[in-house]
């Protein structure tokens, strides 16, 4: 049987690695060392697997099992979660229209870039740390072992329906990853660190 958090944590290291490899690529973009064609391969990514399908079983199955057992939806940690998931999307939409130009992109445009793709890394990194370090534990500690067995086999059909588009992503993933490592820069710098030890919840309490 699938364990519903330890299955979203084992996602949360897939997307880790694949932020740290958009970090490395805006700044070989940026020194034109780079073609800008990827930048729609990490665009498909982001939206087809890190919101498309990990979002959706947090937001559709995990959130919505933790909401029926008492966890408020508004002003708590589930609504800022949710907040972090409508501004994720905003980031990654400003990095969709600049995808969509043919050709190299300019000055100004490779500076919006840059605001997107570094703003979408640093909010995904504290939103993981969160989750990992706060949201799941408690739902580990507060949601019953029947509902948590209900996830998993809610999950597991889930993941049953999208295991070729699941396969895909993650080749898309692995090409990202080994075609721009982390730079020593990055790892100096914290870029591939999912630390984020000040991140905290407004209201985190059940």
């Amino acid at each position: 049987m699938t364990d519903p958090i330890h299955a979203l944590m084992d996602e949360h290291r897939v997307i880790l690695e694949t932020l740290a490899a958009l970090d490395t690529y805006t700044d070989r973009l940026a020194a034109d060392e780079a073609p800008s064609s990827d930048l729609r391969d990490f665009v498909e990514f982001i939206r087809k697997f890190a919101d498309g399908l990990h979002h959706r079983k947090e937001e559709d199955m995990l959130f919505a099992r933790m909401v029926e057992n008492g966890f408020p939806r508004q002003g708590g940690p589930i609504a800022v979660m949710l907040m972090e998931h409508d501004e994720g999307r905003r980031l990654t939409g400003a990095m969709a229209a600049l995808a969509q130009k043919q050709g190299p992109l300019d000055a100004e445009e490779l500076r919006g870039l840059n605001a997107a793709a570094r703003g979408y890394t640093a909010l995904l990194r504290q939103h993981i740390y969160k989750e990992d370090n706060v949201l799941y534990p408690m739902a580990k500690m507060h949601l019953p072992a029947a509902v948590m067995s209900a996830l998993g086999e809610e999950f597991e059909t889930f993941e049953a329906g999208v295991a070729s588009e699941r396969h895909r992503l993650l080749a898309i993933a692995s090409r990202l990853v080994e075609a721009y490592p982390v730079t020593a820069e990055a790892e100096t710098d914290g870029h591939a660190c999912a630390c984020g030890g000040h991140a905290t919840f407004a209201g985190a309490g059940k």
